[in-house]
């Protein structure tokens, strides 16, 4: 590897990225999971909930390479999504409207200012009403896949949400066995907003936001009749998410939507003691 490595730190609602033009590869897969691992330590290195690279496609705009801060891959992720469609934009890889291959299918994205519109995957695996005891209490928990496997709990109040203890419980719950599950803890604000609290997996902790869990979210939350679409989403960070879909007879999901902001934060070089 030639050191040092140019990177662009990016941020979508508070949850950040380390994104590096990788067309020119300087990384074998089998060395991807490790470094990722590595430069997104906080304190000892750039620090980041993720890694996000940015690769040559035959058939569409570009693809990438995503990894959690952990090393893990992950097959999507909504708001590195929008991070990175904001990127290859800026980099002249792609044009205002644009498609790119991820692990769960290929996105569509329109850049629209300093935000990003993405027409999501199709979503699957639905269930609901499942009961998981939490602190010696059940709570009905519900399931979708929206390209990361998302379980998603109701509360009154979000603000005291244990997340943390709570989320490690049910993203590891012999429900969600072997992949296990990202968990979002969510207050319903009114007829078209909720408040969503995301542990991510990868990160094993809370994080500012969760694009495709926010999409998950108000999906179940129009599936149960509390929400109707397009719904505001706000994230741990404060920041809003819009989230459109429609719904049809027998549960159908359809047209599916995730938009929101996707920030530029610096640019630099990694030089080699990033990776000690």
């Amino acid at each position: 590897m030639n050191f040092p490595v140019e990177f662009t730190k990016m941020s979508g609602t508070g949850n950040d990225f380390i994104i590096i033009d990788h067309r020119t590869p300087f990384l074998a897969k089998k060395e991807m999971s490790a470094f990722a691992k590595a430069v997104c330590r906080h304190k000892f290195s750039v620090g980041a909930d993720g890694l996000i690279l940015i690769e040559n496609d035959g058939n569409v705009d570009f693809r990438w390479q995503f990894y959690n801060a952990d090393g893990s891959e992950a097959e999507m992720c909504g708001n590195g999504a929008r991070c990175a469609a904001r990127f290859a934009h800026s980099k002249g890889i792609a044009p205002e409207s644009m498609r790119f291959r991820t692990t769960a299918g290929i996105i569509q994205a329109e850049i629209k200012g300093t935000g990003v519109k993405l027409a999501m995957t199709a979503p699957e695996g639905l269930m609901l009403d499942r009961e998981i005891v939490l602190d010696q209490i059940a709570h009905k928990v519900h399931f979708l896949n929206t390209g990361v496997p998302h379980a998603v709990c109701f509360v009154k109040d979000n603000n005291p949400t244990p997340v943390k203890a709570w989320g490690a419980s049910v993203r590891f719950h012999e429900f969600f066995k072997p992949a296990g599950a990202n968990a979002n803890f969510v207050e319903v604000l009114g007829p078209d907003s909720i408040h969503v609290r995301t542990y991510e997996r990868g990160v094993e902790d809370e994080t500012m936001a969760c694009g495709t869990g926010a999409v998950a979210s108000a999906i179940i939350a129009g599936l149960l009749g509390f929400v109707t679409s397009p719904v505001k989403v706000k994230t741990s960070g404060g920041e809003l998410l819009t989230i459109y879909f429609t719904l049809g007879d027998a549960q159908k999901i359809s047209a599916v939507f995730l938009e929101g902001p996707a920030h530029f934060i610096y640019e630099g070089r990694l030089n080699a003691e990033a990776l000690l």
